[in-house]
This record gives C-alpha cells, structure tokens and sequence, in this order.
C-alpha cells in the first residue's frame, strides 16, 4: 500500500465526516431515519457517506470493485466473489444506531481487499477525531504513530461480548462460561470503536455474533498487524 494513497483515504474521510456526518450529529429529523430490518437502523447520513465515498474511491483505483454496506444491503450478491480481484469495502457510518440516539460512538471504515484478503484498513472517529490504520505487513497506526497492542491492567480479563444477536439459551451458555473468568464490560455498538479499545487495552476480548465483511474487515487487519489475534470460534484465522 502506498503512502500516497493511503493518505489520500484519510483525506477522504476526513471530507466526509466534516461535509456529511458532524454537521447531521444530533440534527436527524424522524424521516431522516429507517429500518433496512426490523431493528437494523439506516439513516440518511449512511447513504450519503456511502456515495460520496464510492465516488471518492472510484477514482483513486479505477479497477477496484466497490462494495458498501447499504449498496449490499439492496443487493446481496454484491457480497459474492469477494476473493476475487481487488474490492474496497465501506462501512459508510459504523454504529448507526447511536448516531441515531444522537450518541457516541460511531465510525467510517474502509478496507481495500485483494484476493479476499485485506491488504488495507483505515477507522475513522469523526469526533476525537481519531485515525487508525493498518497495511498488511506493515503494521498498525494510530494517528500516524505505529501502535502495538497492550493488555489492560485488569485483574480478569475485560471482555465485551456482544451477545445480543444470539439465541437465549447460547447467551445464557456464554455467560456460565464467562463467569468467573471474564470481567463483562458494556459493547460500544460499533465495530469501530471495540476494535481500537482492544488494541489500547481498554478491553482484551471482543465478541461479535454477526461477520459482515464492511464490518470486520478493517478492524481485524488493525488488531492483527498491533499483534492482537482475531479468530472464528473454531479457532482458525
């Protein structure tokens, strides 16, 4: 990944938390906001975030395929064949429902995949307003400073689980398991911001019952190249 456009994401980002996602913070009308799903929020911030950055990437890599979340949302089979070619996948506002509560926190991401592997990944916190960054094999960054991930000084290990897609009797098994050996702190309800916290050892265990791509993507090249570790259940990378 070159330093050039790497910069030149972030200077994406930056536009499109000033133009479209801070100026809308705490100012939604009731219209300006619905359901994709039964309690899966969409907002009109979401929409144009996500085009205003499909067009932004579109002409720093003319070839690359552009998946976003919303764009996937009203057609699925833009989730296919991710594992081949190059693919930028976005995540036009990261913690949607706070946003709409008017709360933090919230996110932009973007990853640039190649082959189905994540080759890039930048989180943006239009707030702090906080950068992370990571390049396969280059390693992590937060704010431009390389970062390595550290282990919070709890006396348990501080876990936020987010359970809260799973069936009753897997949350309730969850919890037998934990106890005793987890402190369970409260989830951010943003990819975004769970991420950073374990790299920053704020948190040292996240769980996520749900995998998007546009979702994970960038976080997890982020933990991986601090040295954290992200696995499926069974184990595997």
């Amino acid at each position: 990944m070159s330093p050039i456009l790497a910069e030149q994401v972030t200077m994406l980002m930056r536009s499109v938390a000033k133009d479209i996602v801070l100026p809308r913070f705490q100012q939604l009308a009731s219209e300006d906001i619905s359901e994709k799903a039964p309690g899966d929020l969409v907002t009109i911030v979401d929409h144009e975030s996500e085009e205003r950055i499909a067009e932004g990437l579109s002409k720093l890599l003319p070839d690359a395929r552009i998946v976003g979340e919303e764009g996937a949302a009203e057609d699925p089979a833009l989730l296919d064949a991710l594992d081949q070619g190059a693919v930028w996948l976005i995540d036009p506002l990261d913690g949607t429902a706070n946003f709409a509560e008017g709360k933090l926190p919230f996110a932009i991401m973007i990853a640039l995949i190649l082959d189905g592997k994540a080759q890039a990944g930048w989180i943006f916190d239009p707030v702090t307003p906080r950068i992370c960054y990571a390049g396969r094999r280059h390693g992590a960054y937060l704010n431009g400073e390389r970062i390595s991930a550290q282990t919070g000084p709890h006396p348990l290990p501080r876990a936020a689980l987010g359970l809260h897609f799973m069936s009753e009797e897997r949350q309730d098994a969850f919890a037998a398991r934990a106890d005793g050996k987890l402190e369970i702190v409260p989830i951010p309800r943003c990819a975004g911001e769970q991420y950073p916290r374990v790299v920053l050892g704020q948190n040292d265990v996240a769980l996520f019952a749900k995998s998007y791509p546009y979702d994970h993507a960038a976080g997890a090249l982020f933990l991986d190249e601090a040295g954290g570790r992200t696995a499926w259940p069974d184990g595997d990378a």
